[in-house]
């Protein structure tokens, strides 16, 4: 399982989950440690400035131990309703291309896999990110015009 965790200029960090094992929230946790090192480095200034981070409601995401993690570091958490792939700007934007790009590819090796996600994501121009990120404020604004029913259908 990949997570990507990207904003308006690019992917800050991919973070690739070894086979066989799940996401709980200390590993959830640990990943987060990891965004903020990377946030650290490819976006100067943003952690003084506040990161909005958007997460949907899986276990992992809303224990405690998480929680209490997000409390730490007061990052904003943007509010992302259960079943709404349709305000997940991965779920709209990112992961259908990425199907497609690597639909019909056999790897043989899961770092081939891995090698040719980044080399995917490190090709991708910063318009596709900034394009992804600024259509969630439509959709968000079209989810409450329409009382929170679905966006796309």
């Amino acid at each position: 399982m990949a997570t990507v965790f990207w904003d308006a200029k690019g992917v800050i960090l991919l973070d690739i989950l070894p086979q066989g094992q799940c996401i709980n929230a200390a590993r959830y946790c640990s990943t987060l440690d990891r965004l903020k090192e990377a946030i650290r480095r490819k976006r100067p200034g943003l952690l003084s400035r506040g990161v909005v981070l958007q997460h949907d409601n899986a276990t992992p995401h809303s224990e405690n131990l998480t929680q209490q993690w997000q409390q730490r570091y007061d990052w904003e958490i943007l509010p992302h309703p259960a079943h709404s792939p349709d305000l997940a700007p991965s779920d709209f934007h990112l992961f259908g291309p990425l199907k497609r790009h690597l639909g019909g590819m056999a790897f043989e090796t899961e770092d081939d896999l891995i090698s040719e996600l980044r080399n995917w994501f490190d090709n991708l121009d910063v318009d596709f990110f900034r394009v992804g990120i600024n259509s969630l404020l439509s959709r968000w604004q079209k989810c409450i015009d329409l009382h929170g029913d679905y966006v796309e259908k």
